[in-house]
């Protein structure tokens, strides 16, 4: 069933891009497994670099919906990219990853939070105020050090890499993940 819904969500977020550009759709196994809540990422790399990625961190929509809103979502409105041109379609994979709902990580201060996460298995929600961003799981291929992976997560939330405060409030959450074979 895992592998079957994995290649469902990869062909309904290909569907969505596609459809973008007036391709015809693959055809897709209805489940209903498609209609219950659930919050996924979508995932856009060319030639191994990061293209796209877009998600929700709550289930607020059938997962079908989200999945497709997602992928046109990390396709044509990430800000840190243009948007996916038609020619760079064929060459781009597709991840999507299907997250459990987050948990709080309580934690004393910055180093007890640091001994609490689990590399290569939490994605980490990290707030602090107005402040606020994630890290998927996949993100500790890059920064396998918790440390940095934490730095790097405050800079992505608009703060410094050595900022810790009493509002830092943490979360951690799992994933499961699909993506196609390289282009």
């Amino acid at each position: 069933m895992d592998d079957l819904l994995g290649r469902t969500l990869l062909r309904l977020a290909r569907n969505a891009i596609g459809g973008h550009f007036g391709l015809p759709p693959q055809p897709v196994d209805e489940s209903a497994q498609l209609q219950e809540w659930a919050a996924t990422f979508v995932t856009l790399t060319r030639h191994g670099e990061l293209r796209g990625c877009i998600g929700s961190l709550e289930a607020w929509r059938p997962l079908a919906e989200d999945v497709r809103s997602n992928a046109l979502a990390a396709a044509f409105r990430d800000p840190r990219f243009p948007p996916l041109s038609a020619a760079e379609l064929p060459h781009t994979r597709i991840e999507v990853s299907l997250l459990t709902p987050a948990e709080a990580l309580s934690c004393r201060d910055e180093a007890d939070a640091l001994s609490k996460l689990r590399p290569h298995i939490d994605g980490v929600i990290l707030s602090a105020g107005r402040h606020r961003a994630t890290f998927l799981p996949q993100v500790w291929e890059q920064l396998p050090d918790p440390a940095l992976f934490l730095a790097q997560l405050k800079r992505k939330a608009g703060l410094a890499a050595s900022y810790w405060g009493p509002e830092v409030r943490l979360e951690h959450y799992t994933v499961r993940k699909w993506q196609e074979e390289e282009p």
